[in-house]
C-alpha cells in the first residue's frame, strides 16, 4: 500500500494544485470560476501568507484546503472563508476530509473562531464532508452568481472554532 501524507502544501505544490483546481473549474460543480489557473496564481497564496495543506498519497497530491480573508475589515480578522478540492482519481478515498481536518486544526492554533464556505447544492460530496466533520448548515443564497449563463444558488455552511 502506498503511503499516505497530509502537509502544509509548499511552493513545489502549485502546479498540482493549480491542476486540481482546474478540474473542479471544468466540473461546474464547485466554483463560479470559468478561467482556469497557472501555478503562478497559486504560488501567490504562498506569498500572501494563506495556509494551505495538501493530502495524498506515494508522492501524489490529491486534494488541497486552503483558507483566505473573509472580510477586510478588522473585526472579522477570525473568521476565514475555505475551499476544498479533490482530484478525480482521488474523490471519495478520505484525501478531502485529511485536508480539510489539517485546515481546520491550523486555523484553531491561529485563534480563528470561525470558518466559512458557500457550496453548490449539487456538490453533495463537499456538502456530505462538512456535514461530517460538524459544519453547519446557515442557510441558501439563491442567484448567488450566473455559471455559464444560468443561476446558481450556494449552501452556506460554516465551522466554529472556538
Amino acid at each position: 500500500m502506498t503511503a499516505r501524507f497530509v502537509r502544509e502544501a509548499r511552493r513545489s505544490d502549485a502546479a498540482r494544485i493549480a491542476e486540481i483546481y482546474n478540474q473542479g473549474i471544468a466540473d461546474r460543480i464547485a466554483t463560479f470560476e470559468t478561467e482556469s489557473r497557472d501555478a503562478g496564481k497559486i504560488v501567490q497564496w504562498f506569498a500572501s501568507g494563506y495556509p494551505v495543506f495538501v493530502a495524498g498519497a506515494g508522492e501524489q497530491v490529491m486534494a488541497y484546503a486552503a483558507a483566505f480573508p473573509y472580510r477586510s475589515r478588522p473585526c472579522y480578522d477570525g473568521v476565514r472563508e475555505f475551499s476544498i478540492y479533490v482530484a478525480r482519481e482521488g474523490r471519495g478515498k478520505g484525501f478531502g476530509r485529511a485536508a480539510l481536518c489539517a485546515l481546520i486544526e491550523d486555523a484553531r492554533q491561529r485563534g480563528w473562531w470561525k470558518l466559512v464556505s458557500r457550496i453548490f447544492p449539487e456538490n453533495v460530496a463537499s456538502l456530505g464532508l462538512c456535514d461530517a466533520l460538524g459544519f453547519r448548515r446557515v442557510g441558501i443564497y439563491e442567484k448567488h452568481g450566473k455559471l455559464d449563463g444560468s443561476w446558481r444558488d450556494v449552501v452556506i455552511v460554516e465551522k466554529l472554532l472556538v
